[in-house]
């Protein structure tokens, strides 16, 4: 266990600014031995590049003092929940055919203890994390997993995950979260997650061939994909969380037509928002798909802890997109993610990353292109929506709010929305993007609004 000091700082409204002072880091191992074992990456997580995902969660008030006993909370239940989810307490290494693994060596999640004397927690603004949320999130620099707990003078406190995406999707992560808030607090701990790979074996004998199917329109070998233009700049990027009113997305979703889910409304609303910020582009709209229900219909993958998504997506020219009505942009975002959400397509696509390996792939939907067409800008869309709020309760009551936190370094545009921790149907949407569609998504009246504490 080592001590240490570092300040950083972010602005606060006005002219505060928060700082950030990390006082005290460890590293929180099992609490029981582990039997240190090798545990394959799925077909499914090997589609993944090596990208960090963060989470936070806000409390108004968590314990007293400068936050040791917040953090002695967190700690004792994390080295207990981490005997079950010992995947999180271990680290990614490189097999003998040069593919990404699991090293169950029990090594921990490292841990970090800060504080925020700066500005009250209610101070602080979330709607934008280059200014705060950076400071709240820990960098991940060993292992697959990385905590940080924040103190504020008032009181409040955040609480930041980050974690490695090759390992589990977001639902798998929600597992973890509310087994460690009930080890928090006392309770019963949920089921146990799931490790088994054979749930996303490949077809044995192999299919003597994957070309022409969904999943290869869908995904490509990272050696096919063409390199960018000599002239083409770095992508930049603004990061943003906004709030969306249940009414809005009511809205949005009675303008879509009959039929049409809430996420498939909203991306359709994004989708006409790109073509208005990059008006000579085609543009292409991708949407995360979670499988656990078309692969195992009775329930079998539930508890499954892993990545269990595809990512379908369409490419529609800026003018044309601008003609179009909602509903037939929504009708469009249906049908290609119909498409992608059966048990055969994931089937599919377990057999066809089999006939790529040791290569790895990549999502043409991250890439801006797909189905013969050239450049275009991209743009993905993968709901958030269960992540579990009123669950994440580590004996302070519920959070006050809560986002993921994605600034992932490629050049497409990811947006993530997900409940909000007011209830009522609202929505807390957490925006990766170019600048250009930041400054639509600000022009309009309605749907994103800064969100507040």
């Amino acid at each position: 266990m080592v001590q240490y000091l570092e300040t950083t700082a972010a602005k606060c409204d006005g002219n505060d600014e928060i700082e950030v002072t990390a006082t005290f880091t460890s590293t929180v191992a099992p609490a029981l031995p582990l039997q240190e074992h090798r545990l394959p990456l799925s077909n499914l997580d090997l589609i993944l590049p090596p990208i960090d995902v963060g989470v936070f969660f806000c409390y108004a008030a968590a314990g007293d003092g400068d936050g040791a006993a917040a953090a002695s909370t967190l700690k004792a239940a994390l080295a207990k929940v981490l005997v079950t989810y010992y995947p999180l307490a271990g680290e990614v290494v490189t097999n003998a055919a040069g593919e990404p693994e699991l090293l169950c060596s029990g090594r921990g999640v490292d841990f970090a203890e800060a504080t925020a004397d700066s500005v009250e927690l209610r101070g602080v603004r979330l709607g934008l994390p280059d200014e705060s949320v950076e400071k709240l999130v820990p960098k991940k620099k060993a292992g697959i997993m990385s905590v940080q707990v924040t103190k504020f003078n008032c009181g409040g406190a955040v609480v930041g995950c980050t974690f490695d995406h090759r390992v589990c999707d977001a639902y798998s992560f929600n597992m973890f979260l509310v087994a460690w808030g009930a080890a928090a607090r006392g309770t019963s701990a949920p089921p146990a997650p799931s490790f088994n790979r054979s749930l996303l074996a490949p077809s044995s004998p192999s299919p003597s061939c994957t070309a022409g199917t969904l999943a290869d329109r869908l995904f490509i070998p990272v050696s096919c994909v063409p390199p960018p233009p000599a002239t083409a700049e770095p992508p930049t990027a603004v990061n943003r969380i906004y709030h969306v009113a249940a009414a809005d997305v009511a809205a949005l979703q009675a303008s879509a037509g009959p039929g049409r889910t809430k996420l498939e409304s909203f991306t359709a609303h994004l989708w006409r928002l790109y073509a208005r910020a990059f008006p000579a582009h085609s543009c292409s709209m991708g949407v995360v798909v979670d499988g656990r229900a078309r692969v195992s219909p009775d329930g079998a993958m539930k508890p499954y802890f892993g990545n269990v998504l595809t990512i379908p997506h369409g490419v529609i020219g800026a003018a044309q997109l601008r003609d179009m009505a909602l509903a037939d942009v929504a009708e469009d975002v249906h049908r290609w993610v119909a498409e992608a959400a059966t048990g055969d397509h994931f089937e599919e696509l377990v057999d066809w990353v089999q006939a790529q390996r040791p290569e790895p792939t990549v999502a043409r939907a991250y890439l801006g292109v797909g189905d013969g067409e050239g450049a275009a800008v991209a743009c993905v869309v993968s709901s958030g929506m269960r992540l579990p709020v009123g669950e994440v309760d580590f004996g302070w009551g519920v959070p006050a709010f809560a986002s993921y936190h994605f600034p992932w370094p490629g050049g497409a545009g990811y947006v993530m929305p997900m409940p909000s921790a007011r209830g009522g149907g609202d929505w807390v949407v957490y925006v990766h993007a170019a600048p250009e569609l930041v400054r639509v998504m600000e022009e309009e009246p309605t749907v994103f609004r800064a969100p507040g504490i």
